[in-house]
């Protein structure tokens, strides 16, 4: 059974930083694309990065470019979501997802989601 387990979510003051992670559990995804994806309450959910089964890919949305590095370790079968100069607007549950299946990487049509973690950033 595969599971995605995300942690390191919490509250941060505005312009500090945070690290997600997402522990893959089940099945390897050294092959595959991984990605995180955030909603805040009342908004739909949202790209947010991905990165290629080599970790020599990667893809962010404008709004977090610069602050955000995603990375993974795949001798943990874990990818990270490095957060940087957080800004209350970043305030979401974050979730991770694993193998777009050769789909487009932002729409989210992925096969396997996390619980989410969430992220609060006070201003």
């Amino acid at each position: 059974q595969v599971q995605l387990v995300e942690s390191g979510g919490g509250l941060v003051q505005a312009g500090g930083s945070l690290r997600l992670s997402c522990a893959a559990s089940g099945r390897t995804f050294s092959s595959v694309y991984m990605g995180w994806f955030r909603q805040a309450p009342g908004k739909e959910r949202e790209f947010v990065a991905a990165i290629s089964g080599s970790g020599g890919f990667k893809y962010y949305a404008d709004s977090v470019k610069g602050r955000f590095t995603i990375s993974k370790d795949n001798a943990k079968n874990t990818i990270y979501l490095h957060m940087n100069s957080l800004e209350p607007e970043d305030t979401a549950v974050y979730y991770c997802a694993a193998d777009s299946g050769g789909r487009n990487v932002y729409t989210g049509r992925y096969a396997y989601w996390g619980q989410g973690t969430q992220v609060t950033v006070s201003s």
